[in-house]
């Protein structure tokens, strides 16, 4: 089993994307620790193992010092910190103050630079990795949640930088993510026929499940990948079509017999119509 004998922590591990991280980190044979102000509506299991919850405000640094403390001495080690808390209501920048939105950058942000530094000793004894849930939204415009789009790009630079200080003893490493389809789904995209549009969208034909976020998180935590640190692995199913295709109405008859004078295809370099090779 590829994460045998390894010790995770998964902060925000108890539902959702988190909770398919944990689990997948679980059948790959690791011991999981799931960290969140409140235990999961039922246990985060799989493989024959179930995660431990351990209650803390990722917000408040002391408090996050004692969780890896209590993380080490119960097991030992720690192999792998999974910054995934994280989110944001939807909330357009001029209906909140500057301190609403500064408390999702302080959540999305902050709080996994806190955790990534109380972890560092603990992954630097056993040669561990970071991963960082990023978002797409931190890659484009994010309205309505733009705070929530500056912290991810903010937090993907971070990882990068991250990278470069603390190699080679730990890797440092970011999955970024497209849609996922979870239990909040349905506040996001609306009711089942609200999801299949938005997964229509989608060029792989569907939304993320938090299983596939989990594959490709096992996979930057494992010796496969030992020679990534400082990457961005997206997660997004092929990405966003670009909005302009669905407004541009371009003449595409008889492209086959138009080749440019390099055989190429497309409009005469000179300038002039497009003629035959």
């Amino acid at each position: 089993m590829e994460l045998d004998g390894r010790v995770a922590v998964v902060t925000g591990g108890t539902r959702g994307v988190g909770a398919g991280i944990a689990r997948a980190f679980l059948a790959a044979g690791a011991e999981v620790v799931v960290c969140a102000r409140r235990p999961p509506d039922e246990p985060v299991a799989a493989g024959g193992r179930t995660a431990v919850h351990l209650a803390v405000d990722l917000r408040e640094p002391e408090a996050v010092d004692d969780l890896f403390r209590e993380v080490a001495d119960r097991h030992g080690r720690l192999d792998c910190l999974v910054n995934n808390a994280g989110g944001t209501p939807y909330r357009l920048l001029g209906e909140g103050g500057a301190r609403r939105h500064a408390r999702v950058v302080e959540l999305n942000l902050v709080a996994p630079l806190t955790a990534s530094l109380a972890a560092y000793p603990y992954l630097r004894e056993a040669r561990g990795s970071v991963l960082m849930i990023g978002s797409v939204s931190g890659t484009r415009p994010s309205p309505g949640t733009a705070a929530y789009g500056a912290a991810k790009a903010g937090l993907e630079g971070l990882a990068r930088s991250m990278a470069v200080e603390w190699a080679p003893q730990v890797r440092v490493n970011t999955l970024v993510l497209g849609m996922v389809r979870t239990e909040l789904a349905h506040l996001h995209y609306g009711d089942e026929a609200g999801v299949a549009a938005v997964a229509a969208t989608v060029p792989l034909g569907r939304l993320a499940e938090p299983a596939d976020v989990g594959e490709a998180a096992v996979f930057l935590a494992s010796d496969r990948a030992g020679y990534l640190s400082g990457s961005s692995l997206l997660v997004h199913g092929g990405g966003e079509r670009p909005a302009f295709l669905a407004a541009a109405n371009p003449d595409r008859t008889d492209r086959s017999d138009r080749t440019d004078r390099t055989g190429r295809g497309g409009p005469d370099p000179a300038g002039g119509e497009p003629k035959e090779s």
